[in-house]
C-alpha cells in the first residue's frame, strides 16, 4: 500500500454525504463547527462565497471547484457580499426547507436564475487517530476546476456524484457516498504535488529522498530501523539525511517511526483482540513493558486500559 493510502486507512477515514443543494439568491447559511471531520463542498453548478476565517478573504467557489475545510471549522456560505451578515443557521435552513434527507436541499427565493448546486458532506476520522500529514494541512484546501486538475476520470466521478447525490433512485446515495471517499485522497495528492510541496511535513512527501524512506518505514514499521539503514535508503550520509528529514518533517526519523508505530498499535488495540505482546511485536517492540511505556506516553493510557475504553464505546 502506498504511503497516503496507508495513512488514510490507519486514520479510518470514511465519507458522509449531507445533501445536494439548490440555493437560489438571495441566501446565506452559517455552518457550525464539528469535531474530527474535514468538511467538503463541491460546486456542481453556479458559484458562491465561503468565509472560513474572519481575518482572511472569503473563498470564491466556482463551478467545478472543490473546497475541503479542515478540522471541522465553522464557516459561512453565501451568494454575494451583501448577504454575508444575514446568515441563517444550517439547522434552521434544513427545518424551514422541509428537507427530509431525500432529494435536494432547496432554499432561497423561487423564480430566480441564480442557482447554486453544491454537493456537501464530510470526511470523518477515528477520534483517537492523528498523523503529522493531516495536522500540517492548512485551514482549507481549495482546488480550482478540480475535475480537470485531477484528470478526466475524476471529472467524470464528480459529475456522477453530483447527479446521484440526493436522487431517489435505487442505490443513488450509496453510489455517491462511496465515490465521495475517493475525493479526499485525490485532493491531498493534487495538493501535495502542487502548492503544498513546500509546507513543513508535506515537503517530506514531495522530497524524493525522504519519500523513499517514508515508503520503507510504512512497508515495514516493525523493522529494527537505524539511522544508518534509513540514510542508505535515502542515498545520503547519515548527517545529511538526519538534517534533511528533520527539516522536511519537523521531527527526527526515529521520532516519526515511533509516532507511526503508535498509530498502528492504537488501531490494532481498538479493532482486534490480539494479545498485547503480539501487537507490541508487530510495532517493533520485543518487550511488552517497553511497548506499554511508549504507548502510554503517546496516548496517555496503558494499552489494556485504552483497549477497554474504546471497545466499550464501540
Amino acid at each position: 500500500m502506498d504511503i497516503l493510502s496507508d495513512i488514510l486507512s490507519c486514520l479510518q477515514m470514511s465519507g458522509t454525504l449531507y445533501f445536494r443543494t439548490s440555493f437560489t439568491s438571495p441566501w446565506s447559511i452559517s455552518v457550525p463547527s464539528f469535531e474530527n471531520v474535514a468538511r467538503f463542498h463541491f460546486a456542481h453548478k453556479g458559484r458562491c462565497l465561503v468565509r472560513i476565517e474572519a481575518d482572511r478573504p472569503p473563498v470564491l467557489l466556482e463551478q467545478g471547484d472543490l473546497l475541503i475545510i479542515m478540522r471541522g471549522a465553522a464557516h459561512t456560505l453565501y451568494c454575494d457580499p451583501t448577504t454575508e451578515n444575514q446568515a441563517v443557521q444550517l439547522d434552521r435552513v434544513v427545518e424551514e426547507s422541509g428537507f427530509d434527507g431525500t432529494g435536494a436541499l432547496v432554499y432561497g427565493e423561487f423564480g430566480t436564475d441564480h442557482e447554486t448546486q453544491l454537493v456537501c458532506g464530510h470526511f470523518a476520522f477515528s477520534k483517537e487517530a492523528n498523523h503529522l500529514l493531516i495536522d500540517a494541512l492548512p485551514s482549507h484546501l481549495h482546488i480550482q476546476n478540480y475535475g480537470e486538475a485531477s484528470g478526466a476520470w475524476m471529472e467524470n466521478t464528480l459529475k456522477v456524484i453530483g447527479s446521484e447525490a440526493g436522487r431517489e433512485q435505487l442505490g443513488s446515495d450509496l453510489i455517491a457516498l462511496k465515490l465521495s471517499e475517493i475525493i479526499f485522497a485525490q485532493a491531498l495528492r493534487t495538493y501535495l504535488e502542487g502548492e503544498g510541496a513546500q509546507r513543513p511535513v508535506l515537503a517530506g512527501f514531495a522530497d524524493g529522498n525522504i519519500a523513499r524512506v517514508l515508503t520503507a518505514i510504512h512497508k515495514q514499521p516493525g523493522f529494527s530501523w537505524t539511522l544508518e539503514s534509513l540514510a542508505k535508503i535515502a542515498g545520503m550520509s547519515r548527517t545529511a539525511f538526519a538534517a534533511r528529514f528533520s527539516q522536511c518533517m519537523t521531527t527526527t526519523p526515529m521520532g516519526y517511526i515511533t509516532h507511526w508505530r503508535m498509530q498502528i498499535a492504537r488501531q490494532q488495540l481498538a479493532n482486534s483482540n490480539e494479545p498485547i505482546i503480539a501487537i507490541a511485536e508487530n510495532a517493533g517492540y520485543h518487550s511488552e513493558a517497553a511497548f506499554s511505556r511508549v504507548f502510554k506516553k503517546h496516548h496517555m493510557k496503558a494499552p489494556a486500559t485504552y483497549r477497554r475504553s474504546v471497545q466499550i464505546l464501540a
